[in-house]
């Protein structure tokens, strides 16, 4: 059975002795119920992961010593970023989720017009928190060291002019191309998935003349939850580490 893993925000080396904060802690003694002695891993986001052993246990403390580090990476020779309009509960912490798994590098939430969550502000940040805190624990699971990036909520017409970097590739049931009639990447790509009932007619215009090439998934419409998903899979099929 393998080293249960957990994610820091903190700096970590071999030979630093300290408790885990509440949160992990929490997991490891009540949850997972470990005990003195196990070992679990340690990473931090910034590359690698760190083997450390628990030296004390209770309902409230972890204090764990590191023993050692490994380079050890498991990220997708494909680099593709994923703008996902957002869609409401669940769903978007499926998506993300998902994604990480598949190996996203990068996550831009999309605040598009028939997103049913609505938000902005202080809710907006709050959202954003909630979203690194699903990617944190998808990397946990699937032994990612290095964790993809949740930007800030952006309208679609603000993103795109940004300018952001690489190959922009639009999903929509109504292309005509399909990912496997497009040239290999030489670069990133960008993978843009609508929200619950997609895009507006000016958004699909924008992502356009933004040069965004549209592709479908087959002849099936597929909910937002599903389609990015689809995609990436197909992606790493296609390009990737499958």
């Amino acid at each position: 059975m393998s080293a249960p893993r957990f994610y820091l925000d903190q700096p970590l080396a071999p030979g630093a002795r300290f408790s885990l904060p509440p949160g992990p802690a929490r997991h490891a003694a009540r949850a997972l119920r470990l005990a003195v002695d196990d070992m679990i891993i340690l990473f931090n986001g910034r590359g690698g992961e760190f083997a450390a052993r628990i030296e004390r246990i209770n309902k409230d403390e972890v204090a764990v010593s590191v023993s050692g580090f490994a380079a050890i990476e498991r990220e997708s020779r494909l680099r593709v970023m994923l703008a996902q309009g957002i869609s409401s509960g669940e769903r978007m912490d499926y998506t993300l989720q998902k994604a990480v798994e598949l190996g996203v590098a990068a996550i831009q939430p999309i605040a598009a017009r028939r997103s049913v969550v609505k938000l902005a502000g202080e809710r907006a940040d709050r959202r954003v928190a909630h979203w690194q805190g699903v990617v944190a624990s998808a990397c946990e699971q699937c032994g990612r060291n290095q964790l993809p990036g949740v930007a800030p909520l952006l309208p679609l017409a603000h993103w795109l002019g940004q300018r952001p970097d690489g190959r922009l590739l639009f999903l929509s049931p109504l292309a005509e191309a399909r990912l496997a009639d497009l040239p290999q990447p030489a670069g990133p790509d960008w993978l843009v998935a609508g929200p619950e009932g997609g895009f507006e007619a000016d958004e699909i215009a924008a992502l356009h003349a933004a040069g965004a090439i549209p592709v479908r998934l087959g002849p099936r419409v597929l909910r937002t939850e599903t389609a990015a998903l689809a995609a990436l899979a197909a992606m790493q099929t296609l390009w990737g580490d499958f």
